[in-house]
């Protein structure tokens, strides 16, 4: 596991609670369509202390970006190409200049005041800060019996193919170093985007810390999420993140015994 520690530089950090003394540039990435009416109790949770506000929009039909706009005047709006939550976080992740990324829902289920507990994590030595709704101290207002039972299903197939120690697998408030993103190479463009982070962070050797985290309810409109066929996207990413690592286990051996033979000879 690695032990990065991100210095402290006298003058670039800045006091901004009592909780945590010094804090890195931190930017924070909402993907977002037609979240015009959840916007205003997304942005009002978010400490003032932050250094941007990267607003991926999906083709919204309605004012989604004016009202963004009009709640953080700086905020950096990315028009999204492609479509789905995994395109929608690889090009808001693209745009961001903090050294600290905070990934955060725009349907208002997630506390933006929980921020400083996700940066307190990543100063004090984590490289990954993973939210946990069933760590001590967090907890969900949204989830069903299906929904629950698969998600303990796919983090328990997670925690013994990679050696993870997640409680959460399926939940995208998180928060990492910018750098980690060269060690991790996203590459799909749906729900799943969240597992294969949770994954690659693992097979990379970053320390992971989670941290208990509250969901509440969508506050207007509908998800997109649908268990079933979400599930089985997970699944799938799973499924060839296990493979990837065998194959990268037998180079890794065939290299080796190919060195000794050559030393032997």
């Amino acid at each position: 596991m690695s032990s990065f520690v991100r210095p402290a530089i006298a003058g670039q950090y800045r006091a901004i609670s009592t909780h945590l003394a010094i804090a890195p540039p931190v930017s924070v990435v909402i993907p977002a369509m037609n979240e015009a009416e959840n916007l205003p109790y997304v942005f009002k949770t978010l400490p003032d202390w932050i250094h941007e506000v990267v607003l991926v929009d999906g083709n919204s039909t309605d004012n989604t970006v004016e009202v963004a706009r009009e709640l953080w005047p700086d905020v950096v709006v990315v028009p999204q190409r492609g479509k789905g939550k995994g395109d929608a976080l690889i090009a808001g992740f693209a745009a961001c200049t903090g050294d600290i990324i905070v990934m955060v829902d725009a349907d208002g289920s997630a506390d933006g005041q929980e921020i400083v507990s996700y940066v307190s994590a990543l100063v004090s030595g984590a490289d990954f800060a993973k939210g946990s709704r069933f760590a001590n101290g967090g907890g969900t207002d949204d989830m069903t019996p299906i929904r629950k039972l698969g998600n303990w299903a796919l983090c328990t197939v997670v925690n013994k193919k990679f050696g993870a120690r997640y409680t959460d697998l399926c939940y995208g408030y998180n928060a990492f170093w910018r750098h980690c993103l060269d060690q991790i190479d996203l590459d799909c463009t749906g729900f799943e985007v969240e597992t294969l982070m949770n994954i690659r962070v693992v097979k990379a050797g970053l320390k992971v810390q989670e941290i208990p985290s509250h969901e509440y309810l969508r506050i207007h409109g509908a998800s997109n999420l649908r268990a079933v066929r979400d599930g089985l996207r997970v699944l799938k990413v799973i499924l060839r993140e296990r493979s990837t690592r065998r194959a990268q286990r037998r180079r890794t051996q065939a290299s080796m015994l190919n060195t000794g033979r050559g030393e032997v000879s």
